[in-house]
């Protein structure tokens, strides 16, 4: 037990911020094809759970019913209630407005009036386009950790106009990423930072109007979830992003499903869930872990910690490491380093790869990190 203390000073105790991160490949075949197999109905597939309020869907990399599976992500939709495609005779009306409020009361927050703001495209919520008809797609804190890092996130959409994951390959695909991520990304959110989702061509002919890029969503990094419009599956003539021009690229509905923004007002929420799950051919991006450290300098003067409380440290009152030279030096060895509150509590303890030999000709510094 210690029986000589040291306190530190000012100076002593440094704290330091470091971020670690991780690549997150999720395959499209992981999220509808791999335990689906050809002719199985979307949405039957073990790894997928459905539940009885059907307001949205959960995704698992293996059957959710097994001790091995992990949660990836939840996926539903929703509208604004001014939202043109609302209406009390659509399915669901209720529940596509509640889940569009619920994420939008957590996300964009409330103005001066006390109204649920609504998503904006570009991120300026006084004015501009609002996205009133999205997906949203949930990533589990398993995947994000601390937040996805900023311009990494990466989306790639099939939108070919008739399409099966379980039989046909994806050759029309938009690809949808946070362009700017990494040094244009915005703050007036109370979930934290988020940045614009800018969708690009990625194969196939020209598909998107124009051949630009459009803006078509965002992606909250320290929430985790991606807020996608449904303008993506739209052609220019129906208000999307889809070029029109060309005969093959017309139509993009999804699978089995009404087309573009038609799909919120016929189809249920799972069956919408199941429809964007079957269009995904690839997520990916790093997450953040953000680790925090302090880091303790431990200094150890030439007159101190140069004897030994050990019983063993003596033989007969004569300290053995002398060997009987009472001219000799004393000599100690540091084995470990423990952490102290101020009432005299042992926090810590940091033990050394090898004993440090001390005397009064030398001075020690050692460093102790803790991590949390």
């Amino acid at each position: 037990m210690a029986t000589v203390y040291k306190n530190f000073n000012g100076s002593d105790v440094v704290n330091t911020r470091t971020l670690l991160h991780e690549a997150i490949p999720v395959t499209g075949s992981i999220v509808s094809g791999t335990y689906g197999g050809n002719g199985v109905v979307l949405g039957s597939e073990p790894h997928i759970k459905k539940y009885a309020h059907g307001m949205f869907e959960s995704v698992f990399d293996y059957p959710f019913l097994s001790s091995s599976a992990n949660h990836i992500f939840d996926i539903t939709a929703g509208y604004s209630s001014v939202s043109e495609l609302s209406g009390a005779t659509n399915t669901q009306n209720a529940k596509k407005i509640a889940v569009y409020n619920q994420m939008a009361q957590v996300l964009a927050g409330y103005d001066h009036a006390g109204n649920i703001r609504r998503f904006d495209e570009d991120g300026n919520l006084a004015s501009g386009t609002k996205l009133d008809e999205v997906f949203f797609i949930n990533f589990s804190r398993l995947l994000t950790k601390d937040e996805i890092k900023k311009g990494t996130f990466q989306l790639d959409l099939g939108v070919d106009a008739a399409f099966s994951q379980n039989t046909t390959v994806m050759t029309e695909v938009i690809n949808i990423t946070d362009a700017s991520g990494s040094n244009g990304y915005y703050v007036n959110s109370p979930a934290g930072e988020y940045g614009i989702l800018y969708a690009t061509n990625s194969a196939g002919p020209d598909i998107l109007k124009s051949h630009n890029s459009f803006p078509v969503g965002l992606i909250y990094y320290q929430a985790g979830i991606a807020v996608l419009s449904a303008s993506v599956f739209n052609d220019n003539v129906q208000g999307g992003i889809i070029n029109d021009d060309s005969g093959s690229c017309a139509l993009y509905g999804l699978e089995g499903l009404p087309v573009g923004f038609q799909e919120f007002t016929g189809s249920t929420i799972s069956a919408t869930a199941d429809g964007i799950r079957n269009r995904v051919k690839n997520i990916q991006f790093d997450n953040t872990t953000e680790l925090n450290s302090a880091i303790h300098f431990c200094r150890v003067n030439h007159n101190e910690y140069n004897y030994s409380a050990n019983p063993t440290y003596l033989t007969g009152s004569k300290i053995k490491v002398k060997g009987n030279n009472r001219k000799n030096l004393p000599v100690s060895y540091i084995t470990s380093v423990g952490l102290y509150s101020a009432d005299r509590e042992l926090l810590a303890v940091a033990k050394l790869s090898e004993p440090l030999k001390k005397d009064p000709t030398m001075e020690l510094t050692l460093k102790v990190r803790l991590d949390y």
